[in-house]
């Protein structure tokens, strides 16, 4: 089944930007996934199981290297990418 999140992340720190383009890199390195970014989110589209399998290990690198973060996530099952 195909899913997309919409997801936000906000780093508790002054150098906020850096660690929010980061993760979108890293988001990016992974073929198999659709990233769309805007001003207020970032639309990440694939296979649901390795969609959440991506999103967990990339939060948990984000979360071993920045500052503490909120990850604020929308899941929708069974959309595919625009």
């Amino acid at each position: 089944m195909r899913a997309a999140v919409e997801i936000s992340l906000y780093p508790l720190d002054a150098s906020y930007i850096e660690h929010i383009k980061a993760f979108i890199k890293r988001l990016n390195t992974h073929a198999e996934l659709v990233v769309q970014t805007n001003s207020m989110s970032t639309q990440v589209f694939g296979p649901l199981e390795r969609l959440m399998a991506i999103l967990g290990q990339e939060m948990a690198a984000s979360a071993q290297t920045g500052p503490r973060l909120v990850f604020v996530m929308k899941v929708i099952p069974g959309l595919a990418p625009p």
